[in-house]
């Protein structure tokens, strides 16, 4: 069976059937995004906008070094959920955790985004191209529960409605953060695009 046969019947099934399609890594050719760290001040507006509470589970899309989680752990407190194709990264991201002896709330996994359950998060990060958020946008609505909060650094989530914008200066360059929220059920269309 084809895998694009799998994505789609993965569709029709109830949310409880559907469980991430789990690839070996090495085979995985879908890189959504090039490694782009977010400046500090832009790391700290994103934690700000995201309104975290102690105790939430903060989950970050590529994460890289890991600095979006270690702030939200150190910060508010949050349990955080890192997932990153790198190998490299993985280990960098997880040495650091463990030197800041954060292990008990922030791990790290080496896995892809797209073969991630979302359904305990209650915030995400993401840094990847549009066409990317594209890509990854149908995993967020299946998994995430009302409340959600997905924060986009740079680009948007094509076809749903910002909650808030913000345009901020930092190394000598314009970044945007996308602030959406998951409503109560897509079927309320608050994450349609306006027209």
């Amino acid at each position: 069976m084809k895998l694009t046969t799998v994505i789609l019947l993965l569709g029709v099934l109830p949310a409880a059937a559907q469980k991430p399609l789990v690839r070996d890594l090495r085979e995985h050719s879908q890189v959504l995004a090039p490694y782009v760290t977010s400046p500090q001040p832009i790391v700290d507006r994103m934690l700000e906008l995201a309104e975290i509470k102690a105790g939430e589970t903060v989950y970050d899309l590529g994460c890289g070094d890991g600095r979006i989680l270690i702030a939200a752990a150190q910060k508010y407190k949050a349990r955080g959920v890192g997932v990153e194709l790198s190998e490299k990264l993985v280990h960098m991201a997880s040495d650091l955790v463990r030197r800041l002896n954060l292990q008990d709330q922030v791990a790290i996994r080496h896995a892809h985004i797209l073969d991630v359950d979302l359904s305990d998060a209650d915030v995400v990060f993401i840094y990847l191209e549009t066409s990317s958020n594209e890509i990854l946008r149908p995993n967020l609505e299946r998994y995430l529960k009302a409340g959600s909060r997905v924060i986009s650094h740079d680009f948007e989530v094509r076809g749903w409605k910002a909650t808030k914008v913000e345009k901020l200066q930092a190394y000598k360059r314009n970044h945007l953060i996308f602030l959406y929220q998951m409503p109560a059920s897509l079927s309320k269309k608050s994450l349609e695009p306006l027209r």
